[in-house]
């Protein structure tokens, strides 16, 4: 298993399939100047695979999320998720995507095996979303996001990030939306993940600020702990229920005591943290033939890498720094 010096143990992979991406929103990565990873440095089909069968079957992952940058955009996903599928025993799979290609994939995703999605929507305004996310796709995603519930990749779940001066003023409308259309919504936090290091602690939009603003609107009523178990989104019932919306506090309500959590970024790289700034390298070994290469060194490995994850992400600490990837290169 994946335990750490602090008795953590992860069950929960995230895999970011590439760092590319068809949006540039603001509080991600600039509008251009990206350098891209090379293709040779980039994990095949066959190394995602290997390396998830290995972390399923050696190490004690029950879930898999694929993201990116994009994930939509890596040309073998369906293939990928078909071959996750089928390996003994079967984890949970979900996607955490931008919602602009669901529409011609939710279908043959639901059929290759995966369970559900994520999508990011921060906006029901088309010209903010334009603002936002530096190109003029809403619709792409509403279309997105109702392929996907037809499809049956349900719960359907919305992320949404509050940005001032911007759709600061939308939560409510926002979840009026989300409990119309049956999906889930959670907001989230703006988080210091741009590559330009635009973020400022100051005036960023708080879970304080949202479940304020929602309350203008709706009952809220808490789930409570032993519901939410070790998810980072804190939950309440809305108007009773059965609807429920989400808020995921990573700057002013940090839940890494709880984090179950191992990532493994487009180019190979164990993080114990979505905010770590050390990385362990797996890919060398995965190119690597004989024992060093061998399926049980990769795993003892990963052991090593996660046995030394910190206590915390650092994010409640004022003098933290950002990470110097940005979060499209690491996996959200």
């Amino acid at each position: 298993m994946l335990i750490d010096t602090y008795g953590r143990v992860a069950t929960d992979l995230r895999v970011s399939l590439t760092d590319r991406c068809n949006l540039r929103c603001t509080y991600c990565m600039p509008e251009e100047g990206l350098q891209w990873l090379a293709k040779p440095d980039l994990l095949t089909d066959d190394e995602i695979v290997r390396l998830v069968r290995i972390a399923v079957t050696h190490l004690g992952i029950t879930e898999v999320r694929f993201t990116g940058g994009e994930p939509l955009l890596r040309p073998g996903l369906v293939g990928i998720v078909e071959r996750v599928a089928a390996l003994e025993p079967r984890p949970q799979m979900s996607l955490t995507t931008n919602g602009i290609g669901l529409k011609r994939t939710a279908a043959a995703l639901k059929q290759a095996g995966l369970d559900r999605v994520n999508v990011s929507l921060d906006t029901l305004r088309p010209d903010v979303f334009k603002t936002l996310t530096r190109r003029d796709r809403h619709k792409d995603v509403i279309d997105g996001l109702a392929a996907a519930h037809d499809a049956g990749l349900t719960p359907v779940k919305i992320n949404s990030v509050l940005m001032p001066g911007l759709n600061e003023d939308e939560a409510p409308e926002l979840l009026a939306w989300a409990v119309e259309h049956s999906y889930e919504l959670r907001f989230i936090e703006q988080m210091p993940l741009d590559a330009q290091h635009g973020w400022k602690r100051d005036g960023m939009i708080t879970a304080g600020d949202i479940l304020a603003s929602l309350r203008t609107r709706f009952e809220l009523t808490a789930e409570g702990s032993d519901e939410r178990g070790s998810a980072p989104a804190e939950r309440w019932v809305v108007d009773g229920g059965p609807h429920r919306v989400g808020v995921i506090a990573s700057v002013t309500r940090p839940f890494c005591s709880a984090c179950d959590r191992t990532r493994l970024t487009a180019d190979g790289q164990v993080r114990t943290c979505l905010f770590a700034t050390e990385e362990t390298d797996l890919r060398a070994a995965l190119r690597t033939e004989g024992p060093e290469g061998s399926d049980e060194n990769i795993a003892r490995i990963w052991k090593l890498a996660m046995w030394g994850k910190k206590a915390g992400s650092g994010l409640d600490d004022p003098t933290f720094l950002q990470p110097d990837r940005p979060m499209s290169a690491i996996g959200g």
